[in-house]
C-alpha cells in the first residue's frame, strides 16, 4: 500500500503541503491535475529522490520516511525515460531485475526484445518509454510509479502498453500510482483519482465520483465538465417531487431546485440554501424534438448555436432562454434529428445527473 499523512516536501520553490491519502495494497491510483502542481514531485518524494520534510510516508506497512530510494522496493517510470545511455537496450532492462528470465518475460510483453543490442541513443521516444517500463517492472517491485508512461507512444502502441501493464498488474497486484494527463486513461485505469493542484490535494475518491462529483466549479472545469452553471440553490422542503423515487428507503439527499438565469433546474444533494454551482456533463444530456414523456425532470427548448465535431460523438450547443447547454450525441442521433445551427430542439437530462457544488 502507499500511504502520506501530512507530508511536506520543497523543490527549489515548490512546495507539497500537508498532502494526506491512502491507495491500498494491490490498488490502481492515478495522479491528475494542471501543470505545476506537483504531480512529479509527489512521485518523487514517495521515491525518496525529494526528500519529505515534514509527516510520513509508508510503504507496504512499513514507515520508509526517511528511508534511501533503494530500500523503498519500488519502481519509478518517468515522461522522459531517464535510460542508462552508456548501456545496450538489453542491459538497461536487466539493470537491478529480479533475474534474467523475469527481464526476458517482460521485456518480450513489451516487444522490446528486438530493440536487446540497439544503444539508447538510436531510440525513438516511444521506445524509450516502453524500455522504461520493462526495466521498471523486471525489479518486481511492491510498489509502480508512473509519471506520464505512455506520453510519447501512438494510440495503437500506447493502447498496447497499458494492455500489457494492466495485465501484469492484474497476475501481480503491485500497487500503483500513476500520474497522467488523460481523463479517459484515468477512468479506464484508475481504481482511486488524487486531484492535485498548487501542491495540494483539492479532492480525492473513485474517478467515477471525481469525474461526476467535482467539488468546486474550477475542478469541474480542469476536468472538462461541459456544462457548469453558477446559480443558487435551495432544498425543495414542500411534499416530495413527483420525479423522486420514494420507493427506496435510503434516499438520503434531498430535492433541490437551483436556478441560474431564467432556468431552473432540479437536483438531488444535501446543500443548504444559497449560492452554488451546477454541473452536468455533457454526456448526460439528452436531444429531442419533442420534450420527453420520461421520467427525466429537466427539459428545456432551445435553438442550437453551434455544432462541434469531438471523435466518436459530436457536441452540440443548445441555447435555453439564453442559458447554453450542451450535449455529446452520437453520429447517428445527428443524422435521425437532422440536427443543424439554428434548429430548435429539447435539451433534457435527469435530476440525479446534475451535481451540486
Amino acid at each position: 500500500m502507499i500511504s502520506l499523512q501530512s507530508v511536506t516536501a520543497k523543490a527549489g520553490s515548490f512546495r507539497l503541503s500537508d498532502i494526506t491519502f491512502d491507495v491500498p495494497q494491490g490498488s490502481y491510483a492515478v495522479v491528475i491535475g494542471p501543470a505545476g502542481s506537483g504531480k512529479t514531485t509527489l512521485l518523487e518524494t514517495i521515491a525518496g529522490v525529494v526528500k519529505a520534510t515534514s509527516g510520513r510516508i509508508t510503504l507496504g506497512g512499513e514507515d520508509l520516511t526517511g528511508a534511501p530510494p533503494e530500500r523503498r522496493r519500488l519502481g519509478i517510470v518517468y515522461q522522459h525515460a531517464f535510460l542508462f545511455p552508456h548501456l545496450t537496450v538489453q542491459q538497461n532492462v536487466e539493470y537491478g531485475a529480479l533475474s534474467e528470465s523475469i527481464a526476458g518475460d517482460v521485456a518480450e510483453r513489451f516487444g522490446v526484445t528486438g530493440l536487446y543490442e540497439r544503444p539508447v541513443a538510436s531510440l525513438s521516444g516511444g521506445e524509450r518509454q516502453l524500455v522504461a517500463l520493462a526495466r521498471a517492472l523486471a525489479r518486481r517491485p511492491e510498489v509502480v510509479l508512473l509519471d506520464e508512461p505512455f506520453s510519447a507512444l501512438d494510440p495503437r502502441t500506447r493502447t498496447f502498453a497499458r494492455r500489457q501493464l494492466r495485465a501484469l498488474y492484474y497476475e501481480r497486484r503491485f500497487t500503483v500510482l500513476q500520474v497522467t494527463h488523460d481523463f479517459a486513461e484515468a477512468g479506464l485505469l484508475g481504481d482511486v483519482a488524487i486531484m492535485l493542484d498548487k501542491g495540494r490535494v483539492v479532492q480525492k475518491g473513485t474517478p467515477e465520483d471525481v469525474f461526476r462529483k467535482p467539488a468546486s466549479p474550477y475542478i469541474a472545469d480542469f476536468l472538462g465538465a461541459e456544462n457548469v452553471f453558477a446559480g443558487s440553490a435551495r432544498p425543495i422542503k414542500a411534499e416530495p417531487p413527483d420525479w423522486l423515487d420514494t420507493a427506496h428507503d435510503q434516499v438520503t439527499e434531498l430535492p433541490i431546485a437551483f436556478t441560474t438565469g431564467a432556468l431552473t433546474f432540479y437536483a438531488l444533494g444535501d446543500l443548504v440554501s444559497g449560492p452554488a454551482h451546477a454541473v452536468i456533463r455533457a454526456e448526460e444530456v439528452s436531444l429531442s424534438a419533442e420534450p420527453s414523456p420520461s421520467s427525466m425532470q429537466n427539459q428545456f427548448r432551445g435553438r442550437i448555436t453551434e455544432i462541434v465535431p469531438a471523435g466518436a460523438l459530436t457536441k452540440i450547443t443548445v441555447d435555453a432562454s439564453g442559458t447554453p447547454i450542451v450535449s455529446a450525441v452520437t453520429a447517428r442521433s445527428v443524422r435521425e434529428l437532422s440536427l443543424g445551427i439554428g434548429k430548435e430542439v429539447v435539451a433534457g437530462f435527469k435530476a440525479t445527473a446534475v451535481h451540486i457544488c
